[in-house]
């Protein structure tokens, strides 16, 4: 028989473990989700009411690809500058709108429109450009019309660039919506390409016209005194602080009594008869790129000026602009007048064109409700 076995002791009992804790999910019914919105009950819908009865891919690439706290962002805005306000600040402009978003370029450029288009105009201008020179087409030139393109058509290059680089592009993020931002930055895209194709050109002439200088542009456009006008006026544009008067003294103002003045009223209309058939194809891809942009802007301007909240304000807003700015760009063109006797063949008197751009801008500001200041009598 065996010898009995000592009692085992009881385990001692482990230490109870802290009792961690979990956020618990809730399940609602997503704000988002139960929110109603055009289309929101489609298979196929939009968080936005398109313009027309359906949304173009122009408003589908650029509709509220930047969000606000009006619309979607209702925690505010996500990001901010260092010592300034968050997103895109309605106080960048003196003008004031009962909703931004109302805006629809009518002209519905984006990136890709933008790429097509300007592809098929430089493939035109360098497919003329190639034509004219086997054809010697500027051995009849004359040398007083060589002299006029040397200085001139040089000159405005400058006009071009400096506004396309530093105004356009100085403003087109600081509009408060993706639409009126897209609408600015191709605008920008498309001087800048017009600045570069009439640049191309100058290159091309000193290569094929003896005794053209391809860099007397650059002394005509510092000291020249009939450029001295369109000089200042340029630089003035570059330093306006609101967008909004930036782009309405631009593109309303200046284009209309000094960029019309000079590309359509004296280019267009002389140069066959000084033997020239190459620069107005030039001149007339480059304006087919900017003859969009009064209807843009007239539309962006025209929503403001009829807003049901703010019309009264932004009315009387631009028509102290137009104090500003519009006897700046006339004694810009008045000092231009000189050049309308420079080519050998002279068929339009500059009054007739002076009046024919006054006329214009006459016709803009009718369409936007605005009075005509005393200097378009």
């Amino acid at each position: 028989m065996s010898a009995p076995t000592a009692e085992r002791a009881a385990p001692e009992p482990e230490p109870a473990k802290p009792v961690r804790s979990f956020p618990k999910p809730q399940f609602t019914d997503a704000e988002a989700g139960a929110l109603e919105f055009p289309s929101s009950k489609s298979r196929s819908f939009s968080y936005f009411e398109p313009a027309k009865l359906r949304a173009t891919t122009y408003e589908d690439v650029t509709f509220d690809v930047q969000p606000d706290p009006d619309r979607h962002l209702t925690q505010g805005w996500i990001y901010g500058f260092g010592n300034g306000p968050g997103g895109y600040p309605l106080d960048w402009t003196e003008l004031k709108s009962s909703d931004w978003h109302k805006f629809r370029d009518p002209n519905e450029e984006w990136e890709q429109t933008i790429y097509r288009n300007n592809a098929n105009v430089v493939r035109q201008i360098q497919q003329n450009l190639a034509n004219a020179k086997l054809a010697d087409a500027y051995a009849s030139w004359t040398p007083t019309w060589t002299k006029f393109i040397e200085r001139n058509l040089g000159a405005w290059m400058h006009a071009e660039n400096g506004i396309g680089l530093h105004v356009f592009t100085a403003v087109q993020r600081s509009g408060p919506t993706n639409m009126i931002n897209t609408a600015v930055a191709v605008n920008s895209a498309h001087k800048i390409r017009f600045a570069q194709d009439l640049a191309l050109f100058n290159l091309d002439l000193s290569e094929s016209l003896d005794g053209f200088d391809g860099s007397a542009h650059r002394d005509v456009w510092h000291n020249d005194p009939v450029w001295q006008g369109v000089r200042k006026n340029v630089e003035l544009l570059t330093a306006a602080a609101d967008w909004a008067e930036a782009v309405f003294a631009t593109n309303i103002v200046f284009e209309q009594l000094v960029g019309v003045l000079f590309r359509s009223h004296l280019v267009m209309q002389i140069s066959a008869r000084n033997g020239d058939y190459v620069t107005p194809s030039l001149v007339g891809s480059g304006g087919k790129r900017l003859q969009p942009r009064p209807r843009l802007h007239r539309a962006l301007f025209n929503m403001l000026t009829n807003d049901p909240e703010h019309r009264d304000h932004n009315r009387e807003l631009l028509s102290r602009w137009l104090e500003k700015w519009v006897p700046l760009s006339i004694a810009a063109a008045r000092e231009l007048q000189p050049i309308w006797s420079q080519p050998q063949e002279r068929t339009v008197p500059f009054s007739e064109s002076f009046e024919a751009a006054r006329t214009g801008l006459r016709s803009v500001l009718s369409d936007l409700d605005l009075d005509q200041p005393k200097e378009l009598s």
